[in-house]
């Protein structure tokens, strides 16, 4: 295809990348930068344990990678790789394909945090984590590439995810169209695009600790703060004495239970927010907290702001953004 098109000698732009050596100015997202964002996420969250799961023989996943490789190199740590040829991953039969997961992922040290290359590659894994029994994000994080949101969503539990800059490489990647057919020289070298950030989801949403109990409890508090449980509904619920999850979990998380308890409902409140339409009173409710008057003054106490004035600074910012971002990938 590549000599086909090169025989027309019409301008072309490659944004793939996916043969070398083919001479053709090309615009790419940069991988190294989208592995860097996964690898700084991960160590944030305390995993000490990674692992890597591509294509193999293909330059996009070989980039992340090797990029995800180095970014952890810096700390030391170990990277463990799995690589499925694209036939295998998606065109072998189902129960194939799990078994060979299962394996590498029962093999893992855990805690780990993982990089799929891409959104697709999460379903499939986190299917097999949960054949085998593997808690998602307690023992194992995952994060992809690309941010499809409609696949990060359906994904069990939702999937964390890179957004690798696709809508602004189409604008670069026009933009040096438009100037080889005004008769312009190619630039020297490759244009590569940033990616626009990290969107945590829950398959990444946790932090990482060895101490069975206390991951308990941060799992029940993930899943339940916002349904009104208490700190000491949690407590109830973990097999050790109140003084001992206290003390250990104030150690793995530098805050007691009742503070991390709160941190996730003020976290869903303004995640609302900033994201729906829905009156406080609504929001009070699906937070986690009984009273508005009390999720009004605990707002307050902790943003210095009223839960109204943030819904409207954050939808300021928010456009505010969306303009920068249109007026910077918009062709001069």
């Amino acid at each position: 295809m590549i000599r086909a098109v090169k025989a027309t000698g019409l301008p072309v732009v490659d944004v793939l990348g996916i043969v070398p050596g083919n001479w053709l100015p090309e615009v790419h997202v940069a991988d190294g930068r989208i592995a860097a964002l996964v690898a700084q996420h991960l160590l944030q969250r305390g995993f000490r344990h990674f692992g890597f799961f591509g294509i193999p023989e293909e330059s996009w996943s070989t980039w992340r990678r090797d990029g995800f490789r180095e970014a952890l190199g810096e700390f030391g740590a170990e990277l463990r790789v799995l690589e499925v040829p694209r036939d295998s991953l998606f065109r072998s039969p189902g129960t194939r394909r799990q078994d060979l997961l299962g394996q590498w992922l029962r093999e893992l040290p855990r805690p780990a945090g993982v990089m799929v290359a891409s959104d697709q590659f999460g379903p499939p894994l986190l299917e097999a984590c949960l054949r085998v029994g593997i808690s998602v994000p307690d023992e194992l994080a995952v994060v992809g590439v690309d941010n499809d949101e409609t696949l990060c969503e359906v994904c069990n539990p939702p999937l964390s995810s890179v957004d690798a800059g696709h809508r602004l490489l189409g604008y670069r990647a026009a933009e040096l169209l438009d100037s080889l057919m005004a008769g312009q020289a190619p630039p020297p070298g490759k244009i590569y695009v940033e990616p626009v950030g990290l969107l945590t989801r829950l398959s990444s949403d946790v932090l990482a600790t060895e101490d069975r109990q206390v991951a308990l409890a941060l799992r029940l508090i993930r899943e339940h703060a916002c349904e009104g449980w208490s700190a000491a509904e949690i407590i109830e619920r973990v097999p050790v004495s109140r003084s001992v999850l206290q003390r250990r979990f104030r150690k793995e998380t530098g805050r007691t239970l009742q503070e991390e308890v709160l941190n996730v409902r003020m976290k869903r409140a303004r995640q609302l927010l900033a994201e729906s339409d829905l009156t406080l009173a609504q929001i009070t409710e699906r937070a986690g907290f009984k009273y508005q008057e009390y999720f009004g003054a605990a707002f307050k106490a902790r943003f210095d702001t009223t839960p109204a004035e943030w819904r409207r600074q954050a939808m300021l910012l928010r456009t505010s953004e969306l303009r920068q971002r249109a007026a910077s990938a918009t062709p001069a």
